[in-house]
């Protein structure tokens, strides 16, 4: 099969013929029809999710979406002819927070699809079992791709934060493919959605998917502009982007007992953060990772019933996947994208 694949951690990849994947008997055969294209497939790439070099090469894609060609002889309830999507973490299945749909926090994580076994940039895919989500019908191969992350991560962002009526969440890097849909989701929720980026393209797509007010990071007057869309401070910030100066301001932003949410992570980064300002003003900073696979399901409902719309700007062959990559790295690419493998 024809396959996009990294042989070099830092390095791009490469479209090249490999074998085609056998599954286990626990395993199951897919057949790609789409996988998304994301800042974190880029994250990965370039090692900050491991640079071991005895898991290369690789085939890297989470958000992977396509039908069942084979399921292994151990494999229940997943017949040839479903329609699945990759849960992007692998994991037991079997620890105590696995059993309770805590799986981001299995104690047996055993890494991540397109990292520590082969992702969706190519024709086929070989998952285990307990990767394959089922897919709801009437939704379209790419548009899904942006439910088992880009949609599902929001949804957990929202539980785990308590998000709600009364809310005004500040969502940092809020015109890439997890902050639209994140925008879109704090609206589910009910509460109002401020948006942060860089360049207008951005802000005005933010602005479609429903921010109250949308915001240029680089505004000398951004503080003022934010106290303007919120007087009373921002109760949510919620940041994507992982640098000391997001960081920084989506904390300064709170209002008494507002809540940080972090997400993206890089080693080495920190920021300052003052223990008497969280105790004079109650701030809670947590960390949110990932979904469980009970919040991808819901996260696909969503989509289905319309309250959630997918936003996939740019859908390539698997072969050019390198110009998605690109306009990545230059900030360019609103939303999602997507590659669709060329028919066999």
């Amino acid at each position: 099969m024809w396959a996009q694949v990294v042989h070099q951690w830092g390095q791009e990849v490469v479209y090249e013929q490999v074998s085609d994947p056998v599954p286990k008997p626990d395993e199951v055969l897919i057949r790609v029809e789409a996988c998304g294209v994301g800042r974190t497939v880029l994250n990965y790439i370039g090692g900050q999710l491991g640079a071991r070099p005895e898991q290369l090469p690789r085939i890297p894609g989470h958000e992977a979406v396509g039908v069942v060609v084979q399921a292994g002889d151990a494999v229940r309830g997943i017949r040839p002819g479903d329609s699945v999507m990759a849960y992007f973490y692998l994991v037991c299945g079997d620890c105590d927070f696995c059993r309770q749909s805590h799986e981001p926090l299995c104690r047996n994580f055993a890494g991540n699809v397109g990292v520590a076994r082969d992702g969706g940039y190519a024709e086929y895919l070989v998952l285990p079992a307990v990767n394959a989500l089922p897919l709801p019908g009437g939704i379209s191969p790419v548009q899904a791709t942006v439910i088992p992350d880009a949609v599902a991560t929001p949804l957990h962002v929202c539980r785990r934060a308590s998000i709600g009526p009364g809310d005004v969440a500040v969502i940092f890097g809020a015109g890439g493919g997890v902050g639209i849909h994140m925008i879109q989701m704090v609206r589910v929720f009910g509460a109002d959605p401020i948006a942060v980026d860089l360049g207008e393209p951005k802000l005005q797509a933010a602005r479609s998917a429903g921010a109250v007010a949308a915001i240029d990071f680089t505004a000398p007057d951004f503080a003022d502009q934010v106290r303007r869309a919120a007087p009373r401070g921002a109760t949510v910030a919620i940041d994507f982007v992982g640098q000391p100066d997001t960081l920084a301001h989506a904390l300064e932003i709170l209002d008494r007992r507002g809540r940080l949410v972090v997400l993206t992570t890089f080693p080495g980064v920190m920021f300052p953060v003052s223990p008497r300002q969280m105790v004079l003003t109650e701030l809670t900073i947590m960390g949110s990772r990932y979904a469980s696979r009970w919040e991808v399901a819901q996260a696909a409902r969503l989509v289905a019933e319309g309250k959630i719309t997918p936003v996939v700007s740019e859908v390539v062959p698997l072969a050019e996947v390198g110009r998605l990559h690109d306009r990545l790295r230059r900030g360019l690419l609103v939303g999602r994208g997507a590659v669709v493998p060329a028919p066999r």
